[in-house]
């Protein structure tokens, strides 16, 4: 690809994206919380479009050790893939988090996998409804599979990507019952579903210039 993909983006339109994810991932944070009865807190620091080949590169030297992805498929006017990332070290942490903690390990490597499927799904959604709902779309979410592997496994998943194929890159650390747990979402983007994103994101900013125009004049 001959731009670098957050060129794909007008200043704007990422400032917009930026505003929907941290919406996105409150709404995630808040949903997580429900399901451990403690309080959560998801910061997201930054946001990035990258290529395939330079998320790979980012992951790698980010993460030399083996990584967990849940993994969901998301279809609607956007469509493409959705993981979440954790080395697998921290999924562990999570795990504690969830059950409370006072499992011994054997229990919690047991229940590792369903646990970190349940937690993959009610993020994902969670982040991925409300930024659907936010621009006025819907998006349909497959079921959540648990893989194992490094950055090229999960980027590189059947049916391969095309070459021109985004990813956005969230970079998330996890307060949980004050354990520090660090993740990673990635969304797999075509180049025609980047496309709409761009659309529905002009769309959502004339929209929220109206709501800003209207209440100055109900305020002037």
């Amino acid at each position: 690809m001959s731009s670098a993909p957050s060129e794909l983006l007008t200043e704007l339109q990422l400032d917009a994206l930026i505003e929907l994810v941290n919406i996105g991932v409150s709404r995630a944070a808040t949903s997580l919380r429900e399901m451990v009865g403690e309080q959560v807190h998801l910061s997201v620091p930054n946001v990035s479009l990258e290529t395939r080949a330079r998320a790979i590169a980012i992951l790698t030297k980010r993460e030399d050790s083996n990584l967990v992805a849940v993994h969901q498929i998301f279809e609607g006017d956007i469509t493409g893939r959705a993981l979440l990332i954790f080395p697998e070290t921290k999924s562990l942490e999570l795990v504690r988090a969830i059950t409370g903690g006072d499992l011994p390990l054997e229990d919690i490597i047991e229940l590792e996998q369903e646990a970190l499927a349940e937690t993959g799904n009610i993020l994902l959604n969670s982040c991925l409804a409300t930024i659907a709902n936010m621009l006025q779309r819907s998006l349909k979410m497959s079921l959540p599979e648990v893989l194992r592997g490094n950055a090229a496994t999960f980027f590189g998943l059947a049916p391969p990507p095309e070459a021109g194929d985004v990813v956005m890159f969230l970079f998330i650390n996890f307060e949980v019952r004050k354990r520090d747990i660090s993740g990673y979402i990635a969304l797999i983007m075509d180049l025609p579903s980047l496309t709409a994103l761009k659309h529905l994101l002009d769309e959502f900013i004339e929209r929220e210039m109206g709501e800003t125009t209207q209440l100055h004049n109900d305020s002037a």
